[in-house]
């Protein structure tokens, strides 16, 4: 049943989300028409996702207030809609999904390994609207193919982890509109996919969101997605929306302090634009590299052997010291193989020089490679043991590097390079005995960045080191790296899909598609004026 014309789809009034007693939405009013596209906005922490899950009542202990009636749920007295954080849940169950679905922010961990995602299309389709087993696997072969993946008969009978993260987020999408829900709640769902991926996605949900009439609240921090996709924009801070409106009229005239700190987050460059003197050393060389591994032959050709798949094929590059060189391109463009390798975690071939040295050359020079080259990962929370304290986290190294060096010294090293990244004593007391989960996701990067430079190493590696972060905290960040870049003469190999981080960040850029690097030369000159189409292409998705 559709809602009465005039009348919201949804309406949420005074929403209120409790654990344990403590108030973390603060009564929230927001509505959605039938076919609109509303984005609920803010940084981590400010209730934005557990505002969503709580209409579905998702969120596991929590203690729910407020109304939010759907349209076509009504009671059956006053024909009103009915509220659907009063429905039992066994009314609820047969909402979700038919008349709601949702689409998690991680497909990886929202999708079951164990079966193929045309068995979960499928089973969806079962167990909603009773189809029959043969019925619901065509049509769920059906909707792969109009979610645009490739061979969907083929890729219905393959695994999440046979799929890339583009695919496994067209699954997902596949999976929620598998009923034709009236309303899709979408959790951040291109967060973890490159510039141009984020684009198909976000043109696919468009498209289908226009075919089916369906409505959308859409659950972000990314402004360009709000801005790209969006009808109307409501911004949360701390469990309280303080801005809504249409986006042209946020975005063109912010009036909360909070929005305009929002919309003011572009990493800015901050960074010595002298050019490097011509015959500097390099402190990263590596001329014809190549990286390949082995993959196994289809049929029955796997029984006697197996092929080489090429990673990285004939790459040239030179990085010097107190420079940034970014390396840009899509998922599977080779970008992070070709740190790896840099990072001697890949066997390779062809000329490859760090630090003035070779991997491979003895496991003392190894060692003393490794100091001197040190790595920043995407993801604080996994990079970080959960079970050291923050105190064993950085000093490990030195623990390695400088055997020597007693525990009251390693403890004053680690405190004085925490307090160089931000984190103190004054701040944090017990600091150094606290574990990761008790910081947040800028605060761990900040953790790992001192892991890294308590060595003292002249190259840092960074592998996407803000793609897990909201923008206020993404800017801290990068500010922080320029900082230390020009305090400590650091060179840095920076890995990433963000556009705007390289041009934030980086002296020189290359761009790599399909393991071979297909432009380079100073930020300025490949990014405004782009001779490759690939590379016009990149820029073009994050404009």
């Amino acid at each position: 049943m559709s809602a009465a014309p005039g009348s919201p789809l949804l309406d949420v009034r005074q929403l209120r989300v409790s654990f344990g007693g403590k108030e973390v939405v603060h009564g929230i009013d927001f509505h959605l028409q039938a076919g609109e596209k509303l984005a609920l906005v803010g940084e981590s922490g400010s209730g934005k996702t557990v505002s969503a899950l709580s209409l579905l009542r998702l969120v596991p202990e929590a203690q729910y207030g407020g109304s939010a009636r759907f349209a076509g749920l009504e009671e059956v007295a006053d024909k009103t809609p009915r509220d659907l954080l009063a429905l039992p849940e066994r009314q609820l169950r047969g909402v979700r999904g038919r008349e709601i679905a949702m689409i998690f922010q991680e497909p990886m961990t929202a999708l079951n390994p164990l079966l193929t995602v045309g068995e979960q299309i499928a089973e969806v389709l079962q167990l909603k609207k009773g189809l029959a087993q043969e019925e619901s696997r065509l049509l769920a072969i059906e909707l792969i193919a109009k979610t645009g993946i490739p061979e969907p008969e083929r890729r219905a009978r393959s695994y999440p982890h046979q799929l890339s993260g583009g695919q496994r987020q067209r699954a997902m999408i596949a999976m929620a509109l598998a009923c034709r829900p009236r309303l899709l709640l979408a959790d951040e769902p291109t967060t973890a996919l490159d510039v141009t991926l984020r684009g198909q996605i976000l043109d696919l949900l468009s498209q289908l969101q226009r075919d089916n009439g369906m409505a959308v609240l859409l659950i972000t921090h990314d402004l360009h997605l709000v801005r790209r996709f969006a009808d109307r924009v409501a911004v949360m801070e701390n469990g309280h929306i303080v801005e809504h409106g249409p986006v042209a009229d946020v975005f063109a005239a912010p009036q909360h302090p909070y929005t305009r700190r929002l919309l003011d987050s572009v990493p800015t460059r901050d960074v010595i634009d002298t050019p490097a003197p011509p015959g500097a050393p390099a402190l990263l060389e590596a001329r014809g590299l190549q990286v390949s591994y082995p993959v196994p032959r289809p049929g029955l050709r796997g029984w006697f052997g197996r092929d080489r798949f090429i990673a990285v094929r004939g790459a040239d590059l030179r990085l010097q010291p107190g420079r940034t060189l970014g390396v840009v391109g899509e998922s599977g463009s080779g970008k992070s193989t070709l740190a790896l390798a840099a990072l001697g975690l890949l066997p390779s071939s062809g000329l490859l020089e760090v630090a003035g040295g070779r991997w491979g050359q003895g496991r003392a020079q190894d060692r003393e490679l490794r100091r001197r080259v040190q790595v920043v990962f995407q993801d604080p929370f996994s990079s970080l043991s959960p079970r050291m304290t923050v105190g064993e986290i950085v000093g490990e190294g030195l623990r390695v590097h400088q055997p020597g060096l007693g525990a009251a010294a390693r403890e004053a090293r680690a405190r004085a390079i925490l307090a160089e990244v931000g984190l103190t004593e004054a701040q944090f007391p017990g600091l150094l005995e606290r574990y990761p989960h008790a910081f947040s996701g800028g605060q761990r990067q900040r953790i790992a960045v001192a892991r890294a430079l308590i060595v003292e190493p002249e190259l840092l590696v960074l592998d996407e080191p803000t793609s897990a972060l909201d923008v206020t905290i993404q800017k801290q960040v990068l500010g922080l790296l320029q900082r230390l870049q020009k305090q400590h003469g650091l060179a840095y190999l920076l890995i990433t899909h963000d556009v705007d981080v390289v041009r934030a960040m980086a002296h020189d850029v290359i761009a790599m598609r399909h393991g071979e690097i297909v432009e380079a030369g100073p930020v300025a000159q490949v990014l405004d004026a782009p001779r490759h189409p690939y590379t016009r292409q990149l820029v073009a998705a994050a404009a």
